[in-house]
This record gives structure tokens, C-alpha cells and sequence, in this order.
């Protein structure tokens, strides 16, 4: 049997390990090992994945994930992120569906924070629901609001999936980060503009709240944006003006919440256990997803599935950016069935080679379109993270009206990467200017 012939057999096993609800990481380990031995000795596959296993452990570029997942914990149990809500509730809550378009500003600011969609959608969502129900939001728009909104914490800088897109292709974290700023801040707009347009053709959807004055919204700015303000300049700022590598950003950004919680007096000895326990459990998770998909991309690149697929593509005569468009919806397509992590990390062996060697498109571009379909994984069906935790804030609405009411989301979702594809500048101007 051909290495291509075992390939494509051990892709179709390891989709069967899912369907047998195999964890994703395992499951990626199996196959590369039981291909790789089968491909090459026994001895051999043992020694490739001790190796492997040790080197993904031991590697110090990868301490950088616990260092800024830490960080999103911390301000999640400290709640910066109600607070957050608070000024931007303040600023946007009187307008006709202003307390979703509140929501999209206080996703995008604690993403600026967190990094994580997941903490992102949980944290917003707890705050945010409440008070949309009693205005008289419609449940679809409450929660699809939220549950899109979370997505903007995997695009806005930090982001835990720009760190592990960073690693696996061997790209600057640095201008990754940079690369994510303007989508990220264009995606909120468009988020915003879905919502204006929605209210506007259904106006019972997000009736318009009190409008507060201009004292509330000034000790809201206070107590909310200035400690979030000086986290980011702190982290975020000394990695972009090259005093800290990526894990001494994080490390300093742990640093800074937990000063400014201390001198508010916000950290609790519980709060502190609750957010090392996640911040362990969380990044023993990413870390064993590394580790997996390593040795499944062994595997693959040893049936060598990537160069078949890069002539097939280069051998096609279509422009460029059609084949683009057919990679992306089968990233479209497998985000609705896979967790964000471990697709990234199961098709970069696959696809990164394609994209940047062959149709010569920019890596860190190619890194911020890849983070926007992950994105739309996260809201779409039947995984649907972002969906699944909203439901788990909103009890009592059914897990259908949350994905009906995510679809405006998507659109905009679409109408980002369009750009994006159109305009590529979009996302290399920062990292081209300050990189």
C-alpha cells in the first residue's frame, strides 16, 4: 500500500475515533503513531513519540500559553469583565439594541485581556444576559450577540490560537498579534452594524435602554477602562516595542492584574486557587493537543499527503484565490464538526505548505484568515462552542434559538473575510509598519 493510500486510510480512522468520541488529542496520537509504525518499524514510532512528547512538554516557547491563559483567568475572577460591561453598557445602552452593541465592545475590550473566546462568551455572558433580559431583548439576539461576540477574544490580541498557529509554523507571535488589531476592531463593527440593521427591520428585538449620564459614564470609564488600558500597555505594549519575547508579555500581564486587583483589594484567596486550577487544566489540555498533533503531523508528512495536495493545487488551473476559497470551506466545513485548537493544529501540516509555499500567499495573513474561520466554528452547528456555553449561562433558552439567532453574526463573519481576501493589507499594514 502507497504512503498516500495509508494517509488517506488513517485520516478516515481517526474521523472514526471521533465518531467513537476518542478525545481529539488521543485520538490524533493513535493514528500517528499506529501510521507511522506501520509506514516505518515499530522502534521508530516508540522513539517518535517519546521524543516528541518530552520536546512539546519541555519547550519553552510553548510556556508562553499557561502565562497568558493565567492572565484571562485571573481577570475573570477578578471581575474586570463586569466591569468592562458596565462602561460600555453606560456608553451604548440607550440606543435601539444597544445593550448588544454594548456587548460587542465589551467582548472585544476583554478579549484585549483574555485571549480566549470560551472565558470571553462566559464572563460577557453572565453579565450581559441578565440585564438584556430585563430590558426585553429577544432571546435569539441576546444570546447570539454574546455568543459571536466571544470570538473577537481569539482575533483581538493576546490570543491563545495565534500563540499555537505562531508556534506550529514557526511564525513571530509578536506580528500575529499586530496582524489581529484592525480585523479584530473591523469585525466588532461589523458585529455592531448587523445588530443596527437587525433592530432596525425588527425593533421588539432589542428595545433601547435608559440612558445614563454623563457622571455614570464617567465613574464606569474609571472603573472599568483605565485598569484594562494600563494591563494592556504593560503586556501587550512591551512585546510590541521588543522589550519582552511573547512569554515574558504574559508573564508581566499576570503581573499587572494581579497588582491592580490587589490594590483594589478584588483578589481573593478562592478567586486565586479557582483561576490556577483553570489556568492548569486549560493549558494540560492545549498542550496534550500540541503534542498529538505532532505526532499526526509526522505521520502525514511521512505518507506525503502535503506534497501530493501542494502539486495537485499548483497543477489546477484556477486563480489563485479560488483555491484559497475551496481550502477555506473545507475549514468551514470540518470547524462545524472539530474543536478551534485541534483543527488548526490537525490541518496546518496539510494546508500551511499549500497556502504560503505554492500559491504564495503571506503566512501571517493567511494566520489571521485561519483564526476568523475558527470563528465561525465556534457559532456555528453541531459543535458550536461559543453556543454551547451561552447555553450553559442562559438555562432556559433553547439551544436552537441560539443558532437561529447567530446567523447575521456569520454573515458579518463572511463579509470580515471578504475584505480581508480583497484587502490584504488589512492585516499585514501593523505588523509591515511595526513588526
Amino acid at each position: 500500500m502507497s504512503g498516500l493510500a495509508v494517509g488517506v486510510v488513517g485520516i478516515i480512522i481517526f474521523f472514526v475515533l471521533l465518531v467513537f468520541q476518542i478525545p481529539i488529542a488521543y485520538a490524533m496520537m493513535i493514528v500517528g503513531f499506529a501510521g507511522f509504525a506501520f509506514l516505518g518499524s515499530p522502534g521508530a514510532a516508540w522513539g517518535m513519540l517519546s521524543r516528541e512528547i518530552f520536546s512539546t512538554f519541555s519547550s519553552y516557547s510553548l510556556s508562553v500559553i499557561p502565562m497568558f491563559i493565567w492572565m484571562g483567568f485571573l481577570a475573570y475572577y477578578t471581575g474586570i469583565g463586569s466591569r468592562l460591561y458596565q462602561f460600555a453598557y453606560r456608553m451604548m445602552g440607550h440606543y435601539p439594541g444597544g445593550l448588544a452593541i454594548a456587548t460587542q465592545g465589551a467582548c472585544a475590550i476583554f478579549g484585549a485581556v483574555c485571549g480566549s473566546n470560551t472565558a470571553t462568551a462566559a464572563t460577557i455572558g453572565a453579565i450581559a444576559l441578565p440585564e438584556m433580559k430585563r430590558y426585553g431583548y429577544a432571546d435569539s439576539l441576546a444570546t447570539a450577540s454574546v455568543a459571536a461576540g466571544g470570538a473577537l477574544g481569539v482575533l483581538i490580541p493576546p490570543s491563545v490560537i495565534f500563540i499555537v498557529y505562531g508556534i506550529a509554523t514557526e511564525q513571530s507571535i509578536g506580528r500575529l498579534f499586530l496582524a489581529g488589531i484592525i480585523p479584530g476592531l473591523l469585525l466588532m463593527v461589523l458585529y455592531i452594524l448587523a445588530v443596527v440593521l437587525l433592530v432596525r427591520r425588527h425593533a421588539d428585538l432589542g428595545p433601547a435602554g435608559r440612558k445614563s449620564s454623563w457622571r455614570e459614564r464617567w465613574q464606569a470609564l474609571r472603573g472599568g477602562m483605565v485598569e484594562v488600558l494600563l494591563i494592556f500597555a504593560f503586556s501587550l505594549g512591551g512585546l510590541f516595542a521588543g522589550w519582552f519575547t511573547p512569554t515574558e508579555a504574559g508573564a508581566m500581564g499576570v503581573f499587572a492584574v494581579l497588582l491592580v486587583s490587589l490594590l483594589q483589594r478584588r483578589l481573593s484567596w478562592q478567586a486565586l486557587k479557582k483561576s490556577l486550577l483553570d489556568t492548569t487544566r486549560t493549558s494540560a489540555m492545549i498542550l496534550l493537543l500540541v503534542g498529538g498533533a505532532i505526532v499526526f503531523g509526522r505521520f502525514i508528512a511521512l505518507t506525503r499527503i502535503p506534497f501530493a495536495l501542494a502539486g495537485w493545487a499548483a497543477g489546477l488551473e484556477m486563480p489563485p484565490f479560488l483555491i484559497m476559497a475551496v481550502i477555506l470551506l473545507i475549514y468551514l466545513v470540518l470547524g462545524c464538526f472539530i474543536d478551534a485548537l485541534a483543527l488548526i493544529l490537525l490541518t496546518i501540516p496539510i494546508f500551511y505548505p499549500v497556502v504560503v509555499t505554492v500559491l504564495g500567499y503571506d503566512p501571517i495573513w493567511f494566520g489571521v484568515i485561519i483564526v476568523l474561520v475558527v470563528a465561525m466554528g465556534v457559532i456555528t452547528p453541531p459543535v458550536g462552542m461559543n453556543v454551547y456555553i451561552v447555553k450553559g449561562v442562559a438555562k432556559d433558552v433553547p439551544l436552537e434559538t441560539i443558532f437561529r439567532g447567530v446567523w447575521p453574526f456569520l454573515l458579518a463573519l463572511f463579509a470580515c473575510i471578504a475584505l480581508l481576501i480583497a484587502f490584504p493589507q488589512i492585516a499585514t499594514f501593523l505588523p509591515g509598519r511595526l513588526g
